[in-house]
């Protein structure tokens, strides 16, 4: 089919400039629900038997050497004003050898002017780079061409395929066709000679999601679990009506919490690379994540607030969330991220006294 800019995606652009001033300025956080990383803590370890300047956060991801297991998430792109966030962003990332996704990619595979704003490679030329697409658009004339095009458009190391459909169902112009999906994002996979990362937006995997994805050949899987940005608060935000906002308001409270989907999504596809996103705020979180399962862990909207200010505010923040999570694997003398994956001192909270 060929694909020609739509109407749809022409008012993509008006939802994209909503949904950043949205989230900037309104409180869209979960109720009631949090990410269930503050139900885990570790067993602190007064002899951790390790010099803490030996503590290496670095790894391997998607074919490509990090600093640390970082991702700055998807969150924007497509407009003037998140092409400056995600240069600031990029920034970030390059200085600190971090992972870093790009906002969705389908106004300008529709509208090739569009393009320049989510080019960052000229900031970042080493980072390990997602590129990014809806997969629902994979029913409406998406195939492995326009996919390609995303990874190129960007210089793209991987691509992510987002799934969102609670966000969909929730817009009036929204692509709500998930039917038959899963062998469509097969199809890709199998052709596309990039990793492929499937992604939630923030209600998270399931584990039976997780296995379906895994035997459908993704290489990697981001849980985006619930706990961080509500984005049925967000479409609340821009509802067009009583009603409409009413109903975005009642699933305020949806979803997997980011712990819970971790355990999942490992426990479903033990050879897929799993990323813990979803309200991850801090260091402590970020080691919580991978002592969870992750491999990696993705912060977005924190990060978004910092770089409305500056790339050096990105880069500090992150600084201070990769010493944090030094400080956390010292102290229970995990040396490096494999021994911080396979430690025994991360325990529920509720099992604490009984260590």
């Amino acid at each position: 089919m060929e694909i020609t800019v739509s109407r749809e995606a022409k008012a993509s652009l008006r939802r994209k400039a909503e949904h950043l001033s949205i989230s900037l300025e309104q409180d869209v956080a979960f109720k009631e629900v949090s990410t269930g990383l503050e139900n885990y803590s570790f067993v602190h370890q007064a002899l951790p038997e390790i010099d803490a300047a030996s503590v290496d956060v670095s790894l391997d991801l998607f074919g490509k050497r990090l600093a640390s297991p970082i991702v700055i998430s998807c969150m924007t792109g497509g407009i003037q004003a998140a092409a400056e966030i995600n240069r600031r962003l990029a920034e970030a990332a390059q200085a600190l050898g971090l992972a870093m996704g790009v906002g969705s990619q389908r106004v300008a595979i529709e509208d090739g002017e569009r393009a320049r704003y989510f080019q960052i490679r000229d900031v970042a030329p080493d980072i390990l780079l997602f590129a990014n697409l809806g997969a629902v658009q994979l029913n409406n004339g998406y195939g492995v061409r326009e996919c390609q095009a995303a990874v190129d458009m960007v210089g793209a190391d991987a691509l992510v395929l987002h799934l969102n459909p609670l966000q969909e169902v929730l817009q009036g112009e929204g692509n709500t066709n998930y039917a038959g999906l899963l062998r469509r994002i097969e199809a890709v996979c199998r052709v596309l000679p990039v990793p492929v990362i499937v992604k939630e937006v923030g209600w998270g995997i399931s584990g039976d999601v997780a296995r379906k994805l895994a035997e459908a050949g993704v290489t990697g899987i981001d849980v985006a679990g619930s706990g961080g940005t509500c984005w049925s608060e967000v479409e609340k935000h821009r509802a067009p009506d009583s009603q409409t906002a009413a109903i975005a308001a009642s699933f305020a409270s949806w979803g997997i919490p980011t712990a819970e989907s971790i355990r999942m999504a490992r426990a479903a596809a033990p050879n897929v690379t799993i990323i813990g996103s979803g309200g991850v705020r801090t260091g402590l979180d970020v080691a919580k994540c991978i002592a969870l399962g992750a491999d990696a862990a993705g912060l977005a909207w924190p990060l978004l607030r910092a770089a409305k200010l500056s790339s050096e505010a990105v880069t500090q923040h992150l600084s201070a969330i990769v010493k944090e999570l030094k400080v956390a694997m010292f102290c229970i003398g995990a040396q490096d991220l494999g021994q911080l994956k396979a430690t025994s001192f991360l325990r529920s909270v509720g099992s604490m006294d009984r260590s």
